[in-house]
């Protein structure tokens, strides 16, 4: 007879959690779309944040509930964004793809280094002694952290101990970024070719003497450039991309090639009075 009991009491107990379960999940049971699942397989599964959101998921809900358009995805081809709209019946929108820049071109070739660091071989650990052993205090260390941390092989070092970030592998996720110690990258719109390839904040042909490509903030370009287009700031040119008009005239008298035009094809364009490169170093990176 216990047994019995125990037996009824254990069926009756089972059965009271059952319907418990089944009560719980029809109220809290929240219904999700089936296409976010099938949005989320045509998307390129980077998870990098350019779109604005922590990842492809979140990024597909977004997508199906109206929030965005596949647009929004730089990262994706122009084929994968027009399948995710024809899917949803939605328009394609438009975003123009963001890349990291690097505003330094202070390689081994143009810069020297004033001291020997023989520690952490890292642009960080580097940058915790005296902000590093370069002449030129604002400039890349060259020792690849943003090449290490970036997770789309959109980086790598030239002979010269510089990043080069590959335009079509890149996608604006940020990590080079946040790495980087000289606060050297940012992330800018594709189509901006006008870029100041220095963040050095000294003045006169002193500049020089630690970086052949510096710039010593002799104004030229600001003065070339039409429509308040670059202004300087704290002995540093700033261009004001908001500007429709971008062009090439304020490199053409830049006498150090520190203001270039980056061309999609040719790669860094000086202008045709920059001085040409007299010292040659093809040494590996490093401190020596």
């Amino acid at each position: 007879m216990t047994i019995l009991t125990a037996l009824l009491a254990l069926g009756g107990l089972t059965l009271l959690l059952a319907i418990m379960l089944i009560v719980a999940n029809r109220k809290l049971y929240v219904y999700e779309d089936p296409r976010i699942d099938t949005v989320e397989d045509m998307l390129p599964h980077a998870n990098c944040g350019a779109c604005g959101f922590p990842g492809c998921r979140p990024f597909a809900e977004a997508l199906v509930t109206g929030q965005v358009l596949p647009g929004k995805c730089t990262v994706s081809s122009e084929e994968g964004r027009e399948g995710i709209a024809d899917y949803l019946g939605i328009a394609l929108g438009a975003e123009e793809k963001q890349v990291a820049r690097l505003a330094c071109a202070g390689g081994t070739n143009v810069a020297v280094n004033r001291a020997e660091y023989a520690g952490l071989q890292s642009c960080r650990g580097a940058a915790l002694v005296s902000g590093g052993g370069k002449g030129c205090f604002w400039g890349c260390l060259g020792f690849g952290d943003c090449q290490v941390v970036c997770d789309f092989d959109a980086i790598t070092m030239d002979a010269h101990g510089l990043p080069v970030v590959d335009e079509d592998k890149c996608t604006a996720c940020g990590d080079c970024v946040e790495v980087c110690p000289k606060d050297l990258f940012s992330l800018q719109t594709i189509s901006n070719r006008l870029w100041v390839a220095c963040k050095n904040l000294e003045t006169g042909d002193e500049v020089l003497e630690d970086c052949q490509v510096g710039c010593t903030a002799c104004g030229k370009c600001a003065m070339d450039a039409p429509d308040d287009l670059i202004t300087m700031i704290k002995n540093l040119p700033h261009v004001d991309y908001g500007k429709a008009l971008q062009t090439m005239d304020p490199i053409q008298r830049c006498p150090t090639g520190a203001i270039v035009w980056l061309d999609k094809e040719k790669g860094s364009l000086r202008g045709r009075e920059s001085k040409k490169i007299i010292r040659k170093d093809s040494r590996p990176m490093g401190y020596s």
